[in-house]
């Protein structure tokens, strides 16, 4: 076997063994799967007009009282704050007078008897006493849906929304960073290998 034989040979296990590790290294930066979770919503609140809003570490959060197209709704309809936090909700003037009521659960709610006046104003500091999910309504309103939900620190039960059974691939921005590297790495090692294969050569190496 000729000594050009053996470079090219060693020349192909090392170039192999870059890509082998690169591709590891891809694989390993993008297999964290995108889970997500939100609180177990009491039923009432399913299907509601407005949207859901993960505002923990917030100091304060707004809620429209009278929300969506016919005023009949809060917004956010679902909310999880952390104890401490001051929620201000703010009519909206739309759909005829509202209240805010607790129908079941720990944070006690009550703006009091129905009102209509748009810039009105309840506000309501959240406590560790308030701990758990609260479904709240407006009692005017409790027939045509006009129900939310507020969950309170991290204690609560959730439900999966997303991610556990899907194929789909988060990868972070570092990680694609990292991708993109290593392809460029891949590509210049394998062209390496081509040029020394075809136009042959050898490594040098000190003598003892």
């Amino acid at each position: 076997m000729s000594s050009d034989d053996v470079s090219r040979r060693a020349f192909m296990r090392t170039a192999g063994g870059a890509a082998a590790a690169g591709g590891a290294a891809t694989a390993t930066a993008g297999t964290a799967a995108a889970q997500e979770e939100e609180p177990d919503w009491p039923s009432a609140t399913e299907g509601n007009v407005g949207s859901y809003e993960d505002a923990r570490g917030e100091s304060e959060v707004t809620v429209s009282v009278g929300a969506g197209d016919q005023g009949l709704a809060f917004d956010p309809t679902l909310l999880w704050v952390d104890p401490g936090t001051v929620i201000t909700f703010e009519w909206t003037g739309n759909g005829g007078a509202h209240n805010v009521q607790t129908v079941e659960g720990e944070a006690d709610l009550d703006s009091g008897d129905p009102v209509d006046e748009e810039g009105a104003t309840y506000e309501y500091e959240v406590t560790e006493d308030d701990a758990g999910i609260t479904h709240y309504h407006c009692v005017p309103h409790t027939d045509v849906g006009m129900h939310a939900g507020l969950a309170v620190g991290e204690d609560v039960p959730t439900v999966d929304t997303g991610g556990g059974g899907s194929d789909a691939v988060f990868v972070p921005e570092g990680a694609r960073a990292l991708t993109i590297a290593t392809f460029i790495a891949m590509v210049s090692t394998l062209g390496l290998a081509f040029v020394f294969m075809k136009y042959g050569g050898t490594i040098a190496t000190d003598e003892a």
